[in-house]
């Protein structure tokens, strides 16, 4: 009787771990076949792009792609009537010469008049660096609005970063700007396009522990509870 018993035990044991393996791989097989969409929804929630008011200042952040996207996007907005000058914002890279001055060309080149560019110079390492550069141009012109044009993997992280280190007297928006090397639809099937958002995913922690006791104004709480509800889906 007791043998009986034991026998029947064996089996539900042997049945649940078959039912508990049949999900398992039922599961995975589900979460392989909607994995494009997911990984597509990743890429459109992290990318950003602010409701453009006019602004006293476009801001161009530097080191464009080789297509000069960014450019291309600060000029377009130009045009708009988006705002009266364009900073070419770009790393020193020989005593005379830089990014700046590349990006200065470039927007040239897409219709917007050299007077209305203002070429700014910098020796910043990274966004967070750049940022804190620009602070003191944007106090010395006394702009009290300013859209910050950037690659689309990079909005994100740029408006967090430029919302917390720009006073509170200075409305900040971001633009985002197609980037030749990343399509948020199929980023998953370029090594470039891989490194390019998992480094921004890594460069937000980054920045939200370098900025961690910083606030600024109710745009940057805004970013902080739009960056939690996002997590949720990028971790599915």
């Amino acid at each position: 009787m007791k043998q009986g018993h034991s026998n029947q035990g064996e089996l539900g044991g042997i049945l649940l771990n078959l039912i508990v393996l049949l999900s398992t791989v039922i599961f995975c097989a589900v979460l392989y076949l909607v994995r494009r969409p997911i990984l597509r929804l990743a890429a459109e929630e992290w990318i950003v792009e602010d409701a453009l008011d006019k602004a006293d200042a476009l801001i161009v952040l530097g080191d464009d792609n080789f297509y000069a996207d960014r450019a291309t996007r600060g000029a377009q907005l130009f045009r708009e009537g988006k705002s009266p000058v364009v900073v070419a914002s770009g790393r020193r890279l020989r005593p005379n010469a830089g990014v700046a001055e590349l990006m200065e060309h470039d927007l040239f080149e897409r219709g917007v008049p050299k007077d209305k560019i203002i070429r700014f110079v910098h020796d910043a390492d990274g966004t967070l660096e750049e940022a804190q550069a620009l602070v003191k141009l944007a106090k010395g012109k006394k702009w009290r609005s300013v859209i910050v044009v950037t690659s689309n993997f990079h909005t994100r992280r740029a408006r967090y970063i430029f919302r917390h280190v720009f006073p509170k007297g200075t409305e900040v928006r971001v633009a985002s700007a197609r980037d030749g090397d990343f399509d948020p639809e199929h980023w998953w099937e370029k090594r470039k396009s891989i490194k390019e958002l998992t480094g921004e995913f890594a460069g937000m922690v980054a920045t939200i522990w370098e900025l961690r006791g910083k606030t600024e104004t109710g745009q940057t709480t805004q970013s902080v509870v739009e960056l939690g509800a996002l997590i949720p889906q990028l971790v599915v």
